[in-house]
């Protein structure tokens, strides 16, 4: 074994510690009392919450996102150029903060229900309005955040099988609703699938929103065990049933693809047809892509901005400096280290001669699959340890206690970030590595260059602009986690999640909206990337 290989199975394993550390403490002890608590009071109800989750999420966002893929990809319609890229922009905005604004939008003292009762002269016995701090309340929040997965790779499944195939579908006769369930469709299965898994996943690693709404899930679950009732184990255990979920969603995905392929052999794979819509069925078509924008990214950041900057927020000035200072400290760190960290695990499964470094890779590409409170819970008890265990030995060295040297500062929650996020800068390094050519290592080493001075002066120039990207995707993945962040931060350190999370469970929209919308606007930097994408694959095709 090479010691760049060394260095990628320590690298690994370290990443790996933290999901490792949850199943080790699963049985330790046996089931403690709050577990068997938590068995007979709330479990069942954290199960039926979380199937009932999945199955509304996965239905909405599969729905939306299909229907806005096939629309953009497949028709001429007005504004279908700006739906194109805009469709994206709710990923912008964490779902917390849309339960937050949607709360204060449609609350009983809400400009809606004052509208209406100001309108009609009605009291509040004299009608019915929903609750939005529901099960079904969180199930369409998370349908308007997350239905841009399903979106963006059903699009690319649309664009990479439009052409010969859907000509073929119609000289059999078929119209433009046949070929798209008897052949589009079909052959997008995969596709569809694989997106809505990515937002299930997301469904189950949220912790703001149904903790806001007051929904009991896992992950209300894990914070209540860990904080409220002081059991490690009961939260490893929980975390733990947790992780079956996640599993679940992993292997319906891979069991739905099977063995199927899909292979598009035709000379027009790259080209599309656009069928130019009539003028009252390009209106329907636009406003079909319009609404989940609207409801997803363009009132939410409108009613925003309208509480930062309309109704003032108190907290603005020095404390929401300071908090911006943590949130960018924290992303910038752990940014810059998940990509010095991505290069090195795919340049050491490039070089290798084996299959274990890419074996290794991916098993560290699972952390993006676990929630960031089971990675919290995770990271946590073996590091607690280390801290205890480094405070007697300091003690015993020099005479003074130290401290907590981890936990108490922000180590320990760098790495939880790099054990949930080093995954998205991975394969963004491994997917632009793979496109440099191995005559160019060869020719570097022809010139007496090693690995690293290979490594150095011809990858990383050539990558530069993919280890940028890579950087700003996990930058802005930081800034928007939650459940970790509450779990771990050190005492009297707060960031801007965790900012608008506390004012908003106390009832404090208002000031909680300036936070919320600085976040939005960092998540917005990625999406301006993959708009630039999209547009680029416009022109090119």
């Amino acid at each position: 074994m090479s010691w760049l290989t060394a260095v990628a199975v320590v690298i690994a394993m370290l990443i790996a510690a933290p999901v490792l550390s949850v199943f080790s403490n699963v049985f330790v002890g046996g089931t403690t009392a709050t577990w068997s608590h938590l068995a007979d009071t709330v479990l069942g109800e954290f199960v039926s919450n979380t199937v009932i989750l999945c199955i509304g999420v996965g239905l909405g966002v599969s729905s939306i996102g299909v229907t806005t893929a096939w629309l953009t990809t497949m028709h001429d319609f007005p504004g279908r150029r700006v739906f194109e890229w805009a469709l994206i922009l709710p990923l912008a905005v964490p779902a917390y903060v849309m339960a937050y604004v949607y709360t204060d939008f449609l609350q009983f003292v809400g400009p809606v229900q004052t509208w209406l009762r100001d309108t009609f002269g009605w009291t509040r016995a004299d009608y019915w309005f929903p609750d939005v701090r529901t099960v079904g309340g969180a199930v369409v929040m998370f349908m308007f955040v997350l239905y841009p997965y399903a979106y963006m790779i059903s699009r690319s499944a649309f664009l990479e099988r439009a052409g010969g195939m859907l000509e073929a579908g119609r000289s059999l006769g078929l119209g433009p609703w046949g070929c798209f369930f008897r052949v589009s469709l079909p052959l997008a299965r995969p596709a569809v699938v694989a997106g809505t898994a990515l937002a299930l996943m997301e469904t189950l690693a949220d912790f703001g929103t149904v903790a806001y709404f007051g929904v009991q899930t896992f992950t209300t679950g894990i914070y209540r065990a860990w904080f409220s009732l002081g059991d490690r184990i009961a939260a490893a255990q929980l975390s733990a049933a947790l992780l079956l979920f996640v599993v679940i969603v992993l292997a319906l995905e891979r069991a739905t693809r099977g063995r199927a392929r899909f292979n598009n052999t035709s000379r027009n794979a790259g080209s599309t047809i656009r069928h130019r819509l009539s003028p009252l069925a390009g209106a329907v078509a636009a406003f079909a892509c319009f609404m989940p924008l609207f409801f997803g990214f363009l009132l939410p950041a409108g009613l925003l901005l309208r509480m930062a900057f309309g109704d003032g927020d108190a907290q603005f000035g020095e404390r929401f400096v300071q908090l911006a200072s943590n949130s960018f400290t924290l992303a910038a760190v752990t940014a810059v280290l998940a990509v010095v960290l991505a290069v090195v695990l795919a340049y050491a499964a490039r070089m290798a001669r084996s299959r274990l470094p890419l074996v290794l890779n991916r098993i560290v590409g699972l952390g993006y699959a676990v929630p960031g409170s089971v990675i919290a819970v995770g990271v946590l008890i073996p590091v607690t340890r280390l801290d205890n265990w480094l405070i007697a030995w300091w003690e015993a060295a020099f005479g003074v206690n130290p401290g907590l040297l981890l936990t108490g500062g922000i180590a320990a929650l760098v790495y939880a970030y790099l054990a949930r996020f080093l995954t998205v800068s991975l394969q963004t390094v491994e997917s632009s590595l793979g496109k440099v050519t191995l005559s160019m290592d060869d020719a570097s080493r022809s010139l007496g260059y090693g690995k690293w001075a290979t490594l150095r002066r011809v990858h990383v120039p050539i990558l530069r602009g993919s280890l940028l990207t890579a950087s700003l995707l996990v930058f802005v993945d930081v800034m928007k986690e939650l459940p970790a962040t509450l779990v771990i931060r050190p005492f009297n350190f707060d960031t801007l999640a965790t900012q608008a999370h506390t004012l908003a469970s106390d009832e404090r929209l208002t000031e909680a909206s300036t936070a919320a919308l600085t976040i939005v606007v960092v998540g917005l930097l990625p999406m301006f990337v993959i708009s630039q994408q999209i547009l680029k694959g416009r022109r090119a095709g």
